[in-house]
């Protein structure tokens, strides 16, 4: 694991635009231990994200807005000619680093606290007894130091994370308010200066790919609780080293910070991986190959007669998402988790099959229900998937577009509580079912232009 320091930017300064004036003094950090609840201490995530970013800080200009806006609603226009998915975009915004940090970190905390909760729920279970007895009243100031930790680990790894990624989907997941197509523009520069293609057209591109994301995520109604359930089978996995804690706590000493980070630098919360969590690793990262490939897919069918770099441009993607950057890397080691869709290139091929021999209406109707979709055996011989669906009988196909309208119905009508149709929209955002948003369901006119939905049960 990386260490981590407790340095907190000034605070000070008479410029109210000055980044650094949204980073507490030292004197917040009792209002830190004692935390908002909950496993992770977020508020901490945040300012020590928005303090490593802070010197590197810039902040978007109009120009740079409206470029992103134009190249959201051309992606969006030549998308509409190769799926059927309706555009799932209702806002188009740029953003720096530090937007990315403000704009995501609701959607982080629904994918890592159900893992930092295993962890700290193990780390109770692995105490030795004697150890347990002598902790005694404390545990409740362990419980808040705990989330303390997981806050600066995590902080850390999201400045990282936002010093790279392009866009709001970039790792896979919807992280973003509902309905907000959004490029991170400094990072796009950096991206275009290592490939050797204009501006406009790396633009262009990762526009494509965000719109494409967003026409999933928009209009697949039981897709993100289906990430984030693969997340928490992944969580409730998590085993911890019972003398790795012992060894850890005697050597903690309250009043010296440096011997907690110490312990974390010696791999206090680094989890053993069972086989229940290689299932569950094996289940996301199934699910992420499938939303990569279907966005490679039908971006490159957009593109390609269009664009004239588009096969380099998709050829530096895909080894991008497949191997994972250096703070992907980083973010991985912290949580203990790999958002990464290691068979990005099976997945494409399932998809480009599908489209060849079925066409893109029965190609996106697979995303009618997860039970239709490609497993990870699938993905071994793509070309035999695509032929075995054509031999489907009519009765399969409409026993699969009955559970496909009632899963529809159940997740608009009655979202279960807590689930992320109530948790993806921030105070300000339109909720699912309340007025346009990237909740609707497919079919609805949502992108405001008259587009419908026309695949198979719809």
């Amino acid at each position: 694991m990386s260490n981590f320091g407790f340095g907190f930017g000034s605070g000070s300064g008479g410029d109210p635009d000055d980044i650094a004036g949204k980073i507490p003094l030292f004197a917040e950090l009792q209002r830190l231990l004692s935390g908002t609840g909950g496993p992770v201490n977020w508020d901490l995530a945040r300012q020590l994200a928005i303090s490593n970013l802070a010197a590197g800080h810039r902040s978007v200009t109009g120009a740079e807005t409206t470029a992103v806006a134009d190249a959201l609603r051309l992606a969006d226009l030549w998308l509409d000619d190769v799926t059927d998915l309706p555009s799932g975009i209702t806002n188009a915004q740029a953003w720096s680093q530090v937007d990315w940090v403000e704009k995501t970190i609701d959607t982080w905390a629904a994918v890592c606290d159900p893992i930092a909760s295993r962890v700290v729920a193990a780390m109770s279970e692995a105490l030795p007894p004697e150890v347990a007895a002598q902790a005694g009243p404390m545990a409740p100031m362990m419980s808040q130091l705990g989330g303390l930790m997981f806050g600066a680990q995590l902080g850390q790894g999201l400045a990282a994370l936002a010093g790279e990624v392009v866009s709001a989907t970039d790792v896979g997941l919807p992280l973003g308010p509902a309905g907000a197509g959004a490029l991170v523009v400094a990072n796009l520069e950096s991206l275009t200066a290592g490939l050797n293609r204009p501006q406009d057209e790396v633009r262009l591109f990762m526009a494509l790919r965000e719109a494409a994301h967003h026409r999933l995520f928009g209009h697949v109604p039981w897709l993100r609780q289906q990430l984030i359930e693969a997340v928490d089978a992944y969580g409730r996995g998590i085993t911890i080293d019972p003398e790795a804690i012992s060894s850890a706590i005697n050597e903690i000493d309250p009043s010296n910070p440096e011997s907690l980070q110490n312990a974390l630098s010696g791999g206090l919360f680094e989890p053993q991986n069972t086989e229940a969590q290689n299932m569950a690793l094996r289940r996301l990262e199934t699910l992420l190959a499938l939303i990569e490939g279907w966005v490679d897919n039908i971006v490159m069918q957009a593109a390609g007669d269009r664009m004239q770099g588009a096969e380099a441009l998709a050829e530096a993607v895909r080894r991008r998402r497949a191997s994972g950057g250096p703070a992907e890397q980083t973010f991985a080691t912290l949580v203990g988790l790999e958002l990464r869709p290691r068979r990005l290139r099976e997945a494409a091929a399932l998809w480009l099959a599908m489209t060849d021999r079925h066409g893109a209406s029965i190609r996106d109707g697979l995303w009618n229900h997860p039970d239709l979709l490609p497993t990870a055996d699938d993905l071994d011989d793509p070309n035999s998937f695509a032929a075995r669906y054509a031999t489907l009988s009519d009765a399969d196909r409409s026993t699969f577009d009955e559970l496909a309208r009632l899963a529809t119905e159940a997740d608009t009508v009655d979202p279960a509580p807590g689930s992320p149709a109530q948790k993806s929209n921030p105070p300000g955002e339109s909720p699912s079912g309340d007025g346009p948003s990237g909740d609707e369901l497919p079919g609805d006119d949502s992108a405001g232009d008259g587009t419908q939905s026309d695949k198979p049960g719809s």
